[in-house]
């Protein structure tokens, strides 16, 4: 599903990732991890398509085409989402309104018929229980005012609404409490499908006891070092980066 091949970008003319060689298949779900600084939101506003990023060599193609002479909104009609570590608000435009809009922009391009007024008001509010969130929010201004968590818990919303075929999600952890955390995890959990690739991008082990990942990747200094299954998490949670550079260190003596 999603190939990236000797992906390298900078950013203002700093290189940031240093030759990136990953692939998703359909049905996984895939771990990134690696201390700050490493490149872990670089790899991801990168695949979205954020402009501020510059690519400066490589590839990377969602189902064999190629995302990057893809603008950000045709990544998205072609199934691309992207879960904010701070996701922003924008004030006078409401959760449903900017929920409908997007959703239909994506029908749209897919040559599906527009959700009305009534029916998407009917699926929101039942994708809203998949993560404990308030209809209320619906009425409100995107984000304004929204707690951390409720912040989070709207972007895995998103996701459920959007249906997209590769979900990258960007430090979802980040700033939620116990309660929360497993609530979003739950609500990422529902979206797992066979025609479904996700990408949890995380420092911790935490987000991955709840997220079980199928493979899980270490980032440091723009380039994929490690890879291996949950229990390489585990071994991350045990002891910390500097266990990175160990191993390192002893494969090429």
């Amino acid at each position: 599903m999603l190939k990236i091949t000797n992906l390298t970008a900078s950013v203002d003319g700093t290189p940031i990732l240093k030759g990136i060689n990953l692939e998703v298949k359909p049905g996984e779900v895939v771990a990134i991890m690696g201390p700050n600084g490493s490149g872990k939101s670089t790899l991801s506003k990168v695949l979205a398509g954020h402009p501020d990023y510059e690519v400066t060599g490589g590839e990377a193609e969602l189902d064999g085409e190629s995302l990057l002479e893809l603008e950000p909104e045709e990544r998205a009609h072609k199934g691309v989402f992207l879960a904010f570590q701070y996701p922003v608000a924008i004030p006078g435009v409401s959760t449903a309104t900017f929920m409908k809009e997007s959703v239909n922009a994506v029908r749209r391009a897919q040559g599906k018929e527009e959700l009305d007024a009534r029916n998407f008001l009917i699926e929101a509010r039942a994708k809203m229980k998949l993560v404990d969130m308030n209809p209320e929010l619906l009425k409100r201004s995107l984000n304004e005012g929204f707690s951390g968590g409720e912040k989070k818990r709207n972007e895995i919303f998103q996701m459920s609404m959007l249906e997209p075929k590769l979900a990258i999600l960007d430090e979802t952890d980040s700033g939620l409490d116990i309660d929360a955390l497993r609530i979003v995890s739950e609500g990422v959990n529902h979206m797992r499908a066979p025609d479904r690739a996700i990408v949890v991008i995380t420092h911790y082990q935490r987000l991955l006891e709840h997220i079980v990942p199928d493979r899980t990747y270490v980032l440091r200094d723009g380039k994929i070092v490690l890879e291996g299954g949950k229990e390489l998490a585990l071994e991350l949670e045990k002891h910390g980066y500097k266990w990175v550079d160990e191993q390192l260190a002893t494969a090429e003596a």
